[in-house]
């Protein structure tokens, strides 16, 4: 019988080279080296995750046959007794992750294919137009089309429109205010504008970031609707998941939701009551590729296509990871993509690269990703305390970012 391969050494890489600070796992194995990189970025909370890693999966994942990818997932996800955390999720994201790219360099096969096999060559991705004014968005968006881009998402002045004018009472702290019905106002204006000046041949999406009440929502959902949005993401908060019955009773607007879910709870509904039409993930948010795979499976059963969460704080790797994705599971929709530095493809060889609106994989064997840690640790992750999650109305009253 041969000898198993097995997990020799964990360590993660803390690494900041743009704005947003990035988790490494990287899993040593006993075959001389053979190694395998995952994504554990949890951005907000990046030491709480180094620590998970170090200080309890490493321990308990030292001497396991590599190749038991499901069985070490399901066992880390009930070690800790109380599961389905945003911590311990994105820690068991890294070593799953890294599992499949070590899977996938000892079958000599891309992770895609370990999955199934292609779908399809290419993913569509979608980048951000954001602008201080309406014309602004517009000409960013047409400066993306000439680019060769189909899918571009529009924000007038970030999320919640923060430059919105507003009047705060005497003595306000400080915090990222935003008003919920003025961003609805211009936000329809910029929407408008955007789709006289670009036409109807680039598809359009916009994200509300769970920051309208659940009936504004509706509300916004419904005023959309003539514009044909390729979707409208996080119309709802993941507490307010009871009105997108009613959400998807008022408008025809495509919906997408999931970039904050934990739990499986939190997606099974809306994918078996058809309530939403793309289910988005934040990969290392949900435990990884093992769980993402039976969440692509599921969702295709019921017509509901995936659109994986891809901003900057999703690592490159974590971006190699959804791209295979994307590339195997059959109802895929579209892939948001943050359009990396060239600082970024030099500390992550083999990052992915677009060309006309496409995401193209490198057909190397695992994820195809691997990291440069010499040039990593030259940009090491700042600490400081978040503000743009320290959201509040224009009353001063805290609000979710």
């Amino acid at each position: 019988m041969t000898k198993p391969v097995t997990i020799q050494d964990i360590k993660v890489i803390l690494t900041q080279p743009g704005k947003s600070r990035l988790a490494i796992v990287k899993v040593y194995t006993s075959e001389a080296g053979l190694y395998g990189v995952g994504c554990a970025t949890f951005t907000q909370r990046i030491f709480a995750v180094e620590a998970a890693i170090e200080r309890h999966l490493k321990p308990f994942l030292l001497g396991r046959d590599v190749d038991r990818i499901q069985e070490i997932w399901n066992m880390s996800m009930a070690h800790g007794y109380w599961r389905n955390g945003p911590v311990l999720n994105n820690a068991i994201s890294g070593v799953d992750q890294a599992l499949w790219d070590i899977k996938g360099k000892r079958a000599g096969m891309p992770v895609y294919d370990l999955l199934g096999g292609k779908s399809r060559e290419a993913a569509n991705v979608y980048v951000h137009a954001d602008g201080r004014s309406k014309e602004e968005v517009a000409d960013n968006a047409r400066a993306y089309m000439e680019q060769g881009y189909r899918f571009i998402r529009v924000q007038l002045g970030g999320y919640g429109g923060k430059d919105s004018p507003m009047v705060k009472p005497k003595g306000a702290p400080a915090g990222a205010y935003f008003d919920p019905r003025d961003y609805a106002r211009r936000t329809l204006e910029m929407i408008a504008h955007v789709r006289d000046q670009v036409g109807e041949r680039v598809e359009l999406l916009h994200d509300i970031h769970e920051r309208l009440a659940p009936i504004q929502a509706v509300q916004f959902a419904k005023d959309v609707e003539r514009f044909k949005l390729f979707f409208l993401e996080d119309a709802l908060a993941p507490e307010d998941i009871g009105w997108f019955r009613i959400l998807r009773g008022q408008s025809a607007t495509p919906l997408a939701m999931g970039e904050l879910f934990n739990n499986p709870l939190e997606w099974q509904l809306l994918i078996q009551e058809r309530l939403i039409d793309f289910i988005r993930m934040h990969i290392s948010q949900m435990g990884g590729i093992t769980p993402a795979r039976d969440v692509a499976i599921f969702a295709n059963m019921y017509g509901i296509r995936t659109a994986w969460h891809g901003p900057s704080d999703t690592s490159p790797v974590g971006h190699a990871a959804n791209l295979h994705l994307d590339l195997w599971h059959p109802n895929f929709g579209v892939q948001e993509w943050y359009r990396p530095s060239e600082l970024d493809y030099e500390v992550f060889p083999g990052l992915p690269v677009v060309e006309d609106g496409y995401l193209y994989p490198n057909d190397m064997p695992g994820l195809g990703i691997d990291i440069d840690e010499d040039l990593a640790t030259k940009f090491p992750c700042q600490e400081f305390v978040e503000r743009w999650t320290q959201t509040r109305l224009p009353d001063g009253s805290p609000a979710r970012p």
